[in-house]
C-alpha cells in the first residue's frame, strides 16, 4: 500500500516539476531549442517572435474534414511537383518563429527545406483553416509573419463562411487579398499552377456533420 502511495507522490511531483519548467519558458524568450526541449504535455504550441504561444484546442470534426478533402485535392493534382504535409509538423521560420500550419506545400526543387526537426524555411503555400478561436491569430499575427519570412502564398479557409481567401506576396513584404473563393468557383493560382478544384469540393459533405 505503501508503494503505491510513493509512486502517486511521485507522479504529483513530476507533474509540479513539468508545470514549473513550462512556467519557465513561457517568461522568457523562447527559442526553437527550448521549445524542442520541453517535456509533452499533450498540448500544441507555437512560438511568435520568441513567445510561447498555445494553440486552440483539438480541431472540431468540420475543421479535419475540410483539412482532409484540401488535402487529397492537392495532391491529386500537385503531388508531381510539391511535398504536401498536414499539422502536427513544425514550420521553423527563424529560431523565435515557429508554427504549424493546416497544411503546406513545397515545390520538389526545394527539398533542402524538409528536414528531420520539420520545415526549415519558407513553405510555397502555408493554409490555415479558421477556427472561432484562431481567427485573430491566423489572420493578423500568422500573417504578417508568413509574409515577413517569404510565404509566397497563404490560404484562410473559413468553415463558417464557406470561403477560401488567397493572399499573394508583394514586395514589401505584405500580402495583398488576390481572391475569395466560394461555393463552385474554380481556385486557380498564378504561383502553383497545379492547384485545380472548386471551393464545393471541400466543403460539400459539412452537413453529415452534427
Amino acid at each position: 500500500m505503501q508503494g503505491k502511495k510513493d509512486d502517486k507522490e511521485q507522479e504529483r511531483v513530476g507533474e509540479r516539476e513539468r508545470t514549473d519548467e513550462q512556467d519557465q519558458v513561457k517568461e522568457q524568450e523562447v527559442t526553437y531549442e527550448i521549445y524542442a526541449a520541453m517535456p509533452d504535455d499533450g498540448k500544441r504550441y507555437e512560438i511568435i517572435d520568441g513567445s510561447l504561444m498555445l494553440m486552440s484546442p483539438g480541431p472540431s470534426t468540420n475543421h479535419q474534414f475540410v483539412s482532409g478533402e484540401l488535402e487529397f485535392l492537392l495532391r491529386q493534382s500537385c503531388k508531381s511537383e510539391y511535398v504536401i504535409f498536414d499539422a502536427p509538423l513544425d514550420v521553423i521560420l527563424s529560431k523565435v518563429d515557429v508554427f504549424q500550419p493546416d497544411l503546406v506545400m513545397i515545390h520538389r526543387s526545394r527539398m533542402q527545406i524538409v528536414t528531420s526537426r520539420g520545415i526549415e524555411g519558407p513553405p510555397d503555400l502555408a493554409v490555415e483553416i479558421v477556427s472561432p478561436g484562431s481567427r485573430s491569430r491566423d489572420k493578423v499575427i500568422k500573417m504578417k509573419s508568413y509574409a515577413k519570412y517569404g510565404v509566397e502564398e497563404y490560404w484562410v479557409v473559413d468553415t463558417e463562411s464557406r470561403t477560401l481567401e488567397q493572399y499573394r506576396l508583394l514586395d514589401s513584404p505584405i500580402y495583398e487579398l488576390h481572391a475569395v473563393f466560394e461555393r463552385d468557383d474554380p481556385v486557380a493560382s498564378d504561383k502553383l499552377p497545379c492547384v485545380s478544384f472548386t471551393v464545393s469540393d471541400i466543403f460539400k459533405e459539412l452537413g453529415s456533420f452534427g
